[in-house]
């Protein structure tokens, strides 16, 4: 009887690990597109922005007096796309993904501190040898702290590292630039960006990459938003007290994110200060009002053109962000908030208003879905595919049946460990790496909040094992299975407990 038993859970978990496989892409294995390159490439502008939740927009609802009228503008005529995950809760990584279509631990830049290993390919390169006018504007901040020109860009205006919100010097071409008399950096890369537009040659195709420093803390609104929403309060997430109360020990949370409760990237003790919480919401609403505004400009400057039905514009977030989930703020854990990313897209030419559709999509993704409209060959390297025909075909057998993640520790925040984990329409499972600690289970459809840990569930065993199998065949098929170790010398910057320690 026991190897009966034994025999049929073995039979269930390789079901259950082919269910979940679904469209599981291997390096280089990607289906056809549906329908056909467009007749004329199209033009296409990416505006991404920094620690911008999904939900953090007036047309969602979650913040009943935040006011976003261009971004909601843009899911009104175009697509809302909630379940839009990166692959790393990260700055760096994330972006090294959108511009490479690759995972983190292919290309490497796994932290904030990790450099370009220099045998990269961004994928604004392939627009580039297309004919595409192509420029970048704002952050780029992947791998290292320079502003120097980089490969893909035509046109370049960059700072270094995180940048300053008020009198910034930009790198332009190879020329450093400062701004003076409270020059707001929002305002100026919109600005830059749209002078840049108007003066490309019309008969060539054009791809603008808009990068925001906003809303990266520490949060500094346009003056102009300064005090636009003085005293609102948001309400505390249902996971919020639970660290606080030990209560999490009954729900089997893991003991680092009780412990996280009193750093930098939690509650008690947000960015080694006793802020409060709500004025650090109020000030990162009352900055995000400002890029609002950017997007606003851009469309006015596509519709006085007459640019705005053909053009694809899209608008993501380099990664999400909690505040008070778990008792935790800012990013890395593989939590709904932090691994949520804003995704709006719009081109009327291509499809109707008003789309959400509820398809898993990742930022390995943006690179196949513009090159695709470019009429760009996707590499082979690439694992991502467009995600267009899920806005114009409404096909949901084309969507991803799971999405993956990975986050690596790092020297600077030991908070958090080394995160491997695995997301399917109903089920999320988190394993960690290196740390005496459980993993997590959670049942998304019956449990959004991620309160209740289903990890020790002698029902659920079958489903974690096969999980945990598909975690390893992606690591194993898109050569994930080294932790890139980088070398960082140097104090801790986010560790108070271990001050002036090697």
């Amino acid at each position: 009887m026991k190897i009966l038993v034994t025999s049929f859970f073995s039979l269930a978990a390789l079901l259950l690990l082919g269910s979940f496989m679904g469209l599981k892409e291997r390096p280089g294995d990607h289906p056809p597109q549906d329908g056909h390159p467009p007749k004329s490439p199209r033009n296409v502008i990416f505006i991404l922005t920094d620690d911008h939740r999904y939900d953090y927009m007036g047309f969602t609802g979650k913040v009943p007096w935040l006011r976003t009228p261009n971004l909601d503008r843009l899911a009104r005529e175009g697509a809302y796309l909630p379940n839009a995950f990166v692959t790393t809760s990260l700055c760096s990584p994330s972006r090294a993904s959108i511009l490479t279509g690759l995972f983190s631990h292919t290309h490497t830049i796994v932290d904030n501190q990790a450099p370009d290993p220099g045998n990269l390919s961004y994928f604004p390169q392939y627009l580039q040898k297309a004919d595409y006018q192509t420029g970048f504007f704002g952050k780029w901040h992947m791998g290292d702290h320079s502003d120097d020109p980089r490969p893909g860009f035509d046109h370049w205006e960059s700072f270094t590292g995180q940048g300053v919100y008020y009198n910034p010097t930009l790198n332009i071409n190879g020329t450093r630039v400062s701004y003076s008399d409270s020059t707001y950096i929002t305002d100026l890369l919109t600005e830059h960006a749209l002078d840049w537009l108007e003066a490309l040659d019309k008969k060539k195709p054009f791809f603008m990459y808009l990068s925001h420093k906003a809303v990266h803390a520490a949060f500094q609104p346009a003056r102009r938003h300064k005090g636009l929403y003085k005293g609102q309060k948001i309400s505390l997430p249902a996971t919020f007290d639970q660290t606080k109360t030990g209560e999490y020990r009954n729900l089997k949370w893991p003991q680092w994110v009780a412990d996280q409760r009193t750093s930098w990237h939690g509650v008690d003790y947000m960015y080694h200060s006793n802020a409060d919480l709500n004025e650090l919401v109020v000030d990162y609403c009352e900055t995000l009002m400002g890029v609002d505004e950017s997007v606003g400009a851009v469309m006015e400057y596509l519709r006085k053109e007459g640019l705005d039905a053909s053009t694809l514009v899209i608008y993501m977030g380099d990664n999400g962000f909690s505040w008070g989930e778990h008792g935790l703020i800012d990013k890395r854990h593989f939590y709904e908030e932090s691994v949520k990313v804003p995704l709006l897209v719009r081109c009327p030419e291509l499809f109707e208003g008003g789309k959400r559709p509820q398809a898993m999509v990742q930022n390995i993704d943006i690179a196949p879905t513009i090159m695709a409209e470019a009429g760009v060959k996707q590499p082979r390297e690439m694992p991502g595919v467009s995600f267009i025909p899920i806005l114009t075909q409404n096909n949901p057998a084309r969507s991803r049946k799971e999405v993956f993640y990975e986050y690596y520790w790092e020297y600077d925040f030991p908070m958090t460990p080394t995160v491997f984990g695995m997301r399917t329409d109903q089920y999320k499972y988190i394993r960690y790496h290196g740390i005496w600690d459980r993993n997590e289970l959670y049942d998304l459809q019956n449990d959004p909040n991620e309160m209740y840990n289903l990890i020790a569930d002698p029902e659920k065993q079958p489903l974690i094992k096969s999980m945990s199998e598909a975690l390893y065949d992606w690591l194993e098929g898109t050569g994930g299975m080294q932790i890139p170790l980088k070398r960082t010398v140097k104090y801790r910057f986010g560790d108070y407990k271990h001050p002036n320690e090697y």
